[in-house]
């Protein structure tokens, strides 16, 4: 359906278990893609914990289950927070599959959360760097790749859709925060919100390369990461844990939380040729929640 088949997706934040990245990276390995999962791989410092990112082990299990289930695919850990291993992620997929046509920008920190006015700024800086910063890293070295191949391999026709040899999608996964305001989520908010403009711009300057560029913005999907902030925002709100749960559904049209398979369904569109006349959005996937 999608005409992914052999195209090469490159996905950040993608080596935990039950995550967005998971989902993603096995749904485009599904539609025919050759997957590069990548996450941190261990832990650094008191902000990027084992508990919070994806661990070696984990990637290279996720990356068994996609092998054993006939896709092609490697693991490659990666802080998107360094230019050098931005560069070295894209280098790696091109080694092993000699392109890259698809890049998912879905490592991000949303577990720091303070009161606004306990804000530290070592906080502010680390999710700021992972969230923001690692976006930019990942798709400037995503988007030389891309430009590099369709300059070899012939133009992109401006009238219409890519000849198929040009040009790339670039997908950042923003969040409903990247469009609404949340307590003790300042810098989160500010990231996601960056994100969204980082998205407007890429996809002005480098649609001339047949490169387009998109957000997805979720609402609350209860992933590992789902299931802290359920925790965290309930215990805020003096509220217990399934009244807060109750609450996120009640206002929801559609009447239930977002799963990571509704962003992964997402994501497998945006990377298409179903999609190759749509550029600088901002997609909610929110079941309706988010209408700004």
């Amino acid at each position: 359906m999608y005409n992914l088949h052999g195209k090469v997706a490159v996905i950040t934040g993608s080596g935990r278990r039950l995550g967005i990245g998971e989902a993603i990276a096995k749904r485009l390995a599904a539609e025919g893609c050759r997957v590069v999962l990548s996450d941190l791989g261990q832990a650094k410092g008191e902000a990027f914990g084992a508990e919070h990112i994806g661990l070696s082990d984990e990637m290279n299990g996720i990356l068994d289950e996609i092998l054993k289930a006939g896709g092609e695919a490697i693991a490659v850990p990666c802080d998107v927070r360094s230019e050098s291993d931005a560069a070295n992620l894209v280098a790696q997929a091109v080694e092993a599959f000699g392109r890259v046509d698809v890049l998912v920008n879905n490592a991000g920190v949303g577990y720091l959360m303070e009161p606004f006015t306990e804000f530290n700024e070592s906080s502010w800086d680390a999710v700021l760097d992972v969230n923001l910063k690692g976006a930019f890293l990942c798709s400037k070295h995503a988007a030389i790749q891309m430009i590099a191949q369709g300059r070899s391999e012939g133009p992109v026709r401006r009238s219409g859709t890519p000849d198929g040899s040009a040009g790339g999608s670039i997908i950042n996964i923003a969040s409903q925060a990247a469009k609404s305001g949340f307590p003790f989520a300042a810098a989160y908010t500010a990231s996601k919100h960056g994100l969204v403009g980082l998205t407007r711009s890429n996809a002005v300057e480098l649609g001339k390369f047949g490169i387009r560029v998109n957000a997805v913005c979720p609402n609350h999907i209860t992933t590992g990461l789902g299931d802290w902030q359920n925790r965290f925002f309930s215990e805020k709100l003096g509220l217990d844990y399934d009244t807060y749960l109750k609450g996120i559904v009640d206002r929801n049209p559609l009447g239930r939380t977002g799963l990571v398979e509704d962003i992964a369904k997402a994501v497998a569109f945006l990377a298409s040729d179903q999609s190759a006349y749509i550029t600088g959005e901002a997609m909610n996937v929110s079941g309706g929640e988010e209408y700004h």
